[in-house]
């Protein structure tokens, strides 16, 4: 024969209510204290740890909260960005889209942190920028993508149409325009100019240059070198 216990019988309804109050006053708590501390951007060393652990986690449940910029981009974004997680060293914290916007952030296009679409012509202004800016280090497509928030095919498609080229033949514009300058305005070894520029490989250096200028580096230097003296000795 079975036997009930006659003990205290636990509710599982009033349980779950409970645990549900509790985890819900739990996120009014960090938002009130996301709130208190976020007056105005707070810069990579003074980020709460709480804030960075959103960033890295993608944590949803602080959108809203703040926003972060990232200062090598100066693009900013939503905690649950799905974009690759910058350094902290790199972060800025914003409590409203309006803080990043004055202090010169762009909108990411991944995340849209103010509900609008970041016009393609400026996002691919922000890829362009940062080539420019990089050329001398190994610059990939999928780098690109994640400075600028995107995949690697919408940016290479995006960039092409824009463009006209694609983002690694830019890349290359870039450097070989930069070798040229070298060339003409210092004594640098051929091998030099081509690390210095970003391309280690000096075969690899002298075959695009001819590529894209008809001769190789070593005959556009005295082939300038020569022009200068003529127009040095061209009488008036």
């Amino acid at each position: 024969m079975n036997h009930l216990d006659h003990g205290t019988e636990v509710n599982p309804i009033k349980s779950n209510t409970k645990s549900i109050i509790t985890d819900h006053n739990k996120d009014d708590h960090n938002a009130q204290e996301v709130k208190a501390i976020v007056r105005g951007p707070i810069p990579a060393a003074a980020v709460p740890d709480h804030m960075w652990q959103a960033v890295i986690a993608n944590d949803r449940a602080y959108d809203g909260q703040f926003f972060y910029g990232v200062t090598s981009t100066r693009i900013f974004c939503r905690p649950s960005c799905k974009s690759r997680p910058p350094k902290k060293e790199h972060v800025f914290i914003f409590q409203h889209a309006e803080q990043a916007l004055q202090a010169e952030f762009r909108p990411c296009k991944r995340c849209k942190p103010t509900g609008v679409r970041l016009p393609e012509q400026e996002w691919i202004d922000i890829v362009k920028t940062y080539i420019d800016d990089h050329y001398a280090s190994p610059v990939t497509l999928n780098t690109l993508a994640d400075i600028s928030h995107s995949s690697p095919y919408h940016l290479q498609r995006t960039f092409k149409r824009l463009m006209g080229i694609s983002p690694n033949a830019y890349v290359q514009e870039v450097r070989i325009q930069h070798a040229k300058e070298r060339l003409r305005g210092t004594k640098e070894s051929i091998a030099d100019i081509g690390a210095k520029v970003g391309m280690d490989n000096v075969s690899y250096f002298v075959t695009l240059f001819k590529q894209k200028t008809g001769m190789t580096p070593s005959a556009y230097r005295e082939n300038k070198a020569s022009n200068t003296m003529n127009d040095v000795c061209t009488p008036d």
